[in-house]
């Protein structure tokens, strides 16, 4: 099966209780090499500059087309307090090409203004099966660069799958939880997750499925949205089951926050993610909305 994913690349310097980790990372990389692990191809559509060490993705088999740019890797600096972080832009690339290509799901996951909305018109025209995390479509930036999100107006008709955590919800949305997750779905998306520090949640139709992570220590959060959405992508390709793509997705989230790495290093083995589903969907909660 295969992957296409759209998202940038990036060079990203995390500081963790005055500790500093220079990483590659970028949603790109973070859900190709978690597609990697459920054995999809991965077509991967991005930029990256001379700064980007491309060896990487060769070695984990991501292929990526048209992908290399004369500008630096877009990154941030990501200063990270418990389950909370803030970032700063440092750098830019070039926004992304399109082309077309035959894939079983498409996943649109933005970090910064790399996919235009003809772009974005393209990739739903083609995708049979479309997961998107609207973080960067929501970002701005300050005068000190400093990332914050802002009201936007998403095109989310013919979505099949979305992930927001409240606060990025609430800039497409307004209401409670559950109204968020229902003006969602009413703009078209079929399969709604909302995350919300350790809770869970997927509406589907009228019913709420929600499951809850184990309040443990939290180390470096970066990237665990990527690993949880690529997690949930896969498993609905393949399973064509809601509720397991849900436990999954919360076991792999859980999985990379247990193994206390910094950066690519967190993303679990498929094992570990299956052992940590199995756990998860016996707890599984749901009710009628």
């Amino acid at each position: 099966m295969k992957l296409a994913v759209f998202s940038h690349c990036a060079v990203d310097t995390i500081t963790i209780d005055d500790n500093n980790y220079e990483q590659i990372g970028g949603s790109a990389c973070y859900c190709g090499i978690t597609a990697r692990q459920f054995n999809f191809d991965v077509d991967l559509f991005t930029k990256f500059g001379p700064d980007f060490p491309k060896q990487y993705l060769i070695q984990n088999k991501i292929n990526f087309i048209n992908s290399e740019s004369k500008k630096n890797t877009t990154k941030f600096a990501i200063s990270i307090n418990g389950s909370d972080r803030t970032l700063k832009l440092e750098n830019e690339c070039d926004p992304i090409d399109y082309s077309s290509v035959s894939a079983d799901g498409h996943m649109v996951s933005p970090i910064y203004h790399e996919i235009s909305d003809d772009v974005f018109k393209k990739i739903k025209n083609d995708s049979n099966f479309l997961f998107i995390d609207p973080q960067g479509f929501l970002r701005r930036k300050d005068s000190q660069n400093n990332i914050t999100l802002d009201k936007t107006n998403v095109d989310l008709s013919n979505i099949n799958a979305i992930k927001v955590n409240l606060e990025e919800a609430q800039q497409i949305v307004q209401g409670t939880p559950d109204e968020t997750m229902l003006a969602l779905q009413k703009k078209g998306v079929e399969y709604v997750l909302l995350t919300n520090k350790t809770n869970v949640s997927l509406l589907v139709k009228d019913k709420i499925y929600s499951i809850t992570l184990p309040n443990k220590q939290i180390h470096d959060t970066t990237g665990i949205g990527d690993i949880f959405c690529a997690t949930f992508c896969c498993t609905m390709l393949k399973e064509k089951d809601f509720l397991w793509a849900l436990c999954f997705a919360g076991g792999a989230a859980q999985a990379a926050l247990d193994s206390k790495n910094v950066g690519l290093q967190k993303i679990p083995k498929k094992g570990t993610i299956e052992t940590n589903a199995s756990y998860f969907y016996n707890l599984v909660k749901f009710r009628d909305l």
